[in-house]
């Protein structure tokens, strides 16, 4: 796509409205309720797919198939992210009605990170064509990876904070308690940081780690710096509210992992066709259509079979409770 400074600047800036006004709606602190989080999934999603049409009538079919797959390739990828904000959020226990807090200013942190990477990125494409080798190789081994931990149910370690948040929390020093959404005070004469900034920067300095398995998984759909950033974007700035929706679901996604390790490694062999042809050898390439195809088809097959797998212990709680009521009606009698 031939995207003029123009179109760049309309688009950020009309990102930058709408998060305002996500934060701005979201800017008392309170409980999330299943149906508010509901509801503003849906209107992420539904303008998703709004600025899709749209690329549909200005740009043409090609366009609006990249990216809807990478947005969808995205969103899944922010999907198993959710886990990791669960253990952040356990392990420095924050209070729920501040959460929505937490979440919004992780994702405007990651929306910067994400743009910086992309930009990075597309600068290197567009130099070295057999970068697409390491993006692909790193993809692989990153799908080998999620396996690994899914084996060992990676989900369920208590979550570590990592070598630089330990400095920084060494060099201010943090408060015992929360004081609302305050992120610094004053404590003994000296100002210190707040558990609720030492948590937002948990989660900002994970997202780094998160855009390094995505962003060479989207350019491997598509190398369009305007649909690599748009389908980043529109996946992150509904991730607050996903995380209030599927909550208690997420336990239950148990073989999300492996769905997309399998899509990771999918996207990694995708990029090492595309580099050997880049590279003048005729090797068949695969298209938008099938990827978006095959993408759907592994989240829909792994959602269906981690709520079976996850419905499996319940029935036989069920059926174990309803043979000890048999059992006890029985010696009544």
């Amino acid at each position: 796509m031939d995207v003029s400074l123009t179109v760049w600047l309309l688009t950020v800036a009309g990102l930058c409205v709408l998060v305002a006004a996500d934060f701005f709606i979201g800017r008392k602190p309170h409980d999330v309720s299943i149906r508010e989080a509901g509801i503003w999934t849906a209107v992420w999603v539904v303008l998703a797919c709004l600025f899709g049409v749209g690329l549909l009538v200005f740009a043409g079919g090609g366009p609006t198939g990249e990216f809807f797959a990478g947005y969808i390739t995205e969103k899944s990828l922010s999907v198993d992210n959710l886990f990791v904000f669960v253990l952040i959020m356990a392990k420095f226990a924050v209070p729920s009605q501040y959460q929505q807090r937490v979440l919004m200013v992780g994702v405007i942190v990651a929306l910067v990170l994400r743009a910086a990477f992309i930009a990075a990125g597309a600068a290197i494409i567009s130099a070295f064509s057999w970068v697409f080798y390491i993006f692909g190789a790193f993809l692989i081994w990153t799908a080998w990876k999620l396996i690994q931990d899914a084996r060992k149910g990676g989900h369920d370690e208590e979550y570590e904070e990592n070598k630089l948040l330990r400095t920084v929390e060494r060099r201010f020093g943090v408060a015992d308690r929360y004081h609302g959404t305050k992120l610094w005070i004053e404590e003994n004469g000296k100002r210190v940081m707040t558990p609720m900034l030492v948590v937002m920067l948990a989660i900002g300095s994970t997202d780094v780690l998160f855009a390094l398995d995505s962003i060479p998984a989207i350019y491997g759909l598509t190398q369009d710096p305007y649909i690599v950033f748009t389908a980043n974007a529109f996946a992150l700035m509904g991730l607050r509210q996903l995380y209030f929706l599927i909550g208690g679901l997420l336990k239950k996604l148990i073989h999300l992992s492996y769905g997309l390790s399998v899509i990771l490694g999918f996207i990694g062999v995708k990029l090492f066709l595309h580099a050997l042809h880049e590279s003048g050898v005729h090797v068949p390439e695969i298209g938008i259509p099938f990827s978006l195809g095959f993408i759907v088809l592994v989240l829909a097959v792994t959602t269906a079979t981690s709520l079976w797998a996850a419905r499996k212990p319940e029935r036989e709680q069920e059926e174990e409770r309803e043979k000890e009521e048999a059992e006890e009606k029985g010696r009544d009698a």
